[in-house]
C-alpha cells in the first residue's frame, strides 16, 4: 500500500469521526474544562451568584450591573497567586477581568453551594 493511500485512509476515517462528533455533541451543553483556571471559572458560573453589600452600592450608584458583573466573570482570568484557595470552608479566589473597558479585579468566596462576590478593584 502506498503512502498517499496510507493517508488517504487515515483522512477518510478522521472525518467520518468529526461527523460522527458533530453529530452526538450537537446541541448538547459540553464543554472542555481540563485546565485549573476554567475549572474554577466554570464552577463559580454554575452557582448562584450572591453579591455583597459593597456590591449591592455600586449597582446602586450604576458603576456596574448584573449583566456586566457575569460576564467580566465568564470571561475573566483567575489569579490563583492573589487567591487563597485553601481557607477553610470557602476558597477566595481573584479573577481579573474587565467591566466596560477598565481593568477590574473580582474578588469572590466560592462555597459549596453559592458563589460570594465580595470585591471590585477598579
Amino acid at each position: 500500500m502506498k503512502l498517499i493511500q496510507r493517508i488517504g485512509y487515515y483522512l477518510g476515517g478522521f472525518s467520518i469521526g468529526l461527523v460522527i462528533l458533530a453529530f452526538f455533541f450537537n446541541g448538547k451543553k459540553t464543554s472542555c474544562a481540563y485546565g485549573p483556571e476554567a475549572r474554577v471559572i466554570k464552577n463559580i458560573n454554575t452557582k448562584t451568584l450572591v453579591y455583597s453589600e459593597a456590591i449591592v452600592a455600586l449597582i446602586a450608584k450604576n458603576k456596574a450591573d448584573s449583566t456586566t458583573i457575569k460576564n467580566a466573570l465568564l470571561k475573566g482570568d483567575v489569579d490563583f497567586s492573589l487567591s487563597n484557595t485553601r481557607q477553610e470552608p470557602c476558597g477566595i479566589y481573584a479573577i481579573e477581568s474587565y467591566i466596560n473597558d477598565k481593568e477590574v479585579m473580582l474578588t469572590v468566596e466560592n462555597c459549596d453551594s453559592i458563589a460570594t462576590l465580595q470585591n471590585i478593584k477598579w
